[in-house]
C-alpha cells in the first residue's frame, strides 16, 4: 500500500504488486509535465511592458530622427532589433544555474570596476558627461553593468557573512568600501543619478541582509553631507537644484526640458491626444525618446494610458518580490530583491523627474527609453529572475490515485 503519495521518494510499493509501479511512473510523469519552465506571469508582464515600450519608442522618435537621419524609423527599427535580441537573451540566461553567480561575484565586480576605471581615459563625452564606452557598433555605459554589479555581490558576501551582517565590521565596512568604490569612479565621469540608485540598492540588499537599522541612521547622515558637498561644489548639480525650484526662471536654458515635459504631461488629459498625435516631440521636447519617454506617454496615451502602464509596472514588481519571498535559497532571494529594487527604483524616479517632483538628471525609464546595450542589460536581469523562478518547488498536488488510497485507509 502506497504510504505516502504525496512524495514519490517516500513511496512504500508492494513488490509483489506490479499496478504500484505504474501508478509510481504515473505519478512521476504528471508531476513533471506540471511543472512549468519559468513563471509565466513575471514572463508575460515583460513581455507586455517590452512591447509597449518598443511601439512608445516609434512614437517618441519619428520625429527627431527623421530630423536627424532622414529614417523616420531608424531609432524604433534599432530598438526592435535589440528588444528581439533581449528577449533571446532572457530566455537563455533564465536557463542558467543562479549559484554561478555567486561563484562569479568577486570577478564580476572586479571587472566592473576595472571598466569604470577606464571611463575617464577611453570614454566618449556628451552632454558634459563623459559615461559611454564606445565599441564601434554601439556604446554602452559601465553604469548601468555596476548597479547589477553591486546586487550580485553583495547577495553573495550577504550570504556568506550569514549572522555576522549585525556587526559593523562585516554587516557595514565591506559593503560601504565597495559602494565608496564604485560611486567615487561614477563620481568622476559624473554620474550622480546612477550614484543615487547604487545607493539605494545597495542599502536595501544591506538591509534585506540582516545589517542593523541604527547604521543606517549613521550612514545617511554621511551620505546627507555628501550630497550637500556636491551640490555646494559641483556647479552643475547646483543649478539642476535651483532649476528644479523654479523652471521659470530659466526658461531658454536649463529650465527649458522640465518646461517642455510639463506641457506634454498637462496636455494629454485624462485620455490623451492619441498615440502619434503627440506635439512636444517634434523638437520642442529634447530626450523625448529617452528619459523623457514618459513624458510622451502622458500627452498621447493621457492619464489613463499612463496610469496602466505604471500598473503593469506595479505588477511586475510584485511578482518580483513574490518570487523573492519564495526562493530555494536565500542567495536567490536576494538577487531577485536587489534587481526587483532597483526596476522600482528607476520607475519611480523617472517618473519623478518627468513630474518635476525630483531634479532633472539622467534616469532611464526600463524597457522604455531607447538604448540598446541598456535594454539587452535590463532584459538579461529578468533572465535571472525566471532563473530563479525555476527552482521555486512546487506544492505538492494529489493525484487520483493518492485520493483513492485514503478513500480506501478511511474506508479500512
Amino acid at each position: 500500500m502506497i504510504r505516502n503519495p504525496e512524495y514519490p521518494e517516500g513511496f512504500s510499493l508492494d513488490s509483489q504488486s506490479a499496478i504500484h509501479e505504474r501508478e509510481l511512473r504515473d505519478y512521476s510523469k504528471k508531476k513533471k509535465k506540471r511543472r512549468a519552465p519559468f513563471d509565466l506571469p513575471f514572463f508575460i508582464l515583460t513581455l507586455i511592458i517590452l512591447s509597449i515600450g518598443v511601439v512608445m519608442v516609434l512614437s517618441a522618435s519619428f520625429a527627431s530622427a527623421y530630423y536627424s537621419s532622414g529614417d523616420p524609423t531608424g531609432y524604433f527599427i534599432r530598438q526592435l532589433g535589440f528588444a528581439v535580441l533581449g528577449i533571446v537573451a532572457m530566455l537563455c540566461i533564465s536557463l542558467i544555474p543562479v549559484q554561478l553567480y555567486r561563484r562569479l561575484s568577486v570577478y564580476i565586480m572586479a571587472g566592473t570596476l576595472l571598466l569604470l576605471l577606464l571611463v575617464p581615459f577611453i570614454g566618449t563625452e556628451r552632454g558634459g558627461a563623459t559615461r559611454w564606452i564606445d565599441l564601434g557598433f554601439t556604446t554602452f555605459q559601465p553604469s548601468e553593468i555596476a548597479k547589477l554589479a553591486v546586487i550580485i555581490c553583495f547577495s553573495a558576501m550577504i550570504c556568506t557573512y550569514g549572522k555576522k551582517m549585525k556587526t559593523f565590521r562585516y554587516g557595514v565596512l565591506p559593503f560601504a568600501l565597495i559602494l565608496a568604490a564604485v560611486v567615487g569612479l561614477l563620481i568622476l565621469e559624473p554620474h550622480l543619478s546612477a550614484s543615487v540608485i547604487i545607493i539605494a540598492v545597495g542599502a536595501i540588499m544591506m538591509f534585506a541582509g540582516g545589517t542593523r537599522i541604527y547604521w543606517f541612521l549613521g550612514v545617511g547622515v554621511l551620505a546627507g553631507g555628501a550630497g550637500y558637498i556636491a551640490v555646494s561644489k559641483l556647479d552643475y548639480a547646483a543649478r539642476r537644484i535651483a532649476t528644479w525650484r523654479d523652471p521659470l526662471s530659466d526658461l531658454q536654458g536649463d529650465g527649458w526640458q522640465i518646461i517642455q515635459s510639463l506641457y506634454a504631461v498637462g496636455s494629454g488629459g485624462f485620455l490623451g491626444l492619441g498615440l502619434g498625435q503627440g506635439r512636444q516631440k517634434y523638437l520642442y521636447l529634447p530626450e523625448e525618446h529617452n528619459d523623457f519617454i514618459f513624458a510622451v506617454v502622458c500627452e498621447e496615451l493621457g492619464f489613463v494610458g499612463a496610469a496602466l502602464i505604471l500598473i503593469l509596472f506595479a505588477l511586475l514588481i510584485i511578482r518580483g518580490y513574490w518570487l523573492a519571498m519564495h526562493a530555494r535559497d536565500k542567495f536567490s532571494a536576494l538577487l531577485v530583491t536587489g534587481i526587483t529594487s532597483l526596476l522600482a527604483i528607476q520607475v519611480f524616479l523617472n517618473v519623478a523627474v518627468v513630474t518635476n517632483l525630483l531634479p532633472c538628471t539622467g534616469i532611464s525609464l526600463p524597457f522604455f527609453s531607447y538604448g540598446g546595450t541598456a535594454l539587452l542589460l535590463q532584459m538579461a536581469e529578468m533572465g535571472i529572475v525566471l532563473s530563479v523562478s525555476r527552482d521555486i518547488p512546487l506544492k505538492p498536488e494529489k493525484t487520483e490515485t493518492a485520493a483513492e488510497t485514503e478513500k480506501t485507509e478511511a474506508h479500512e
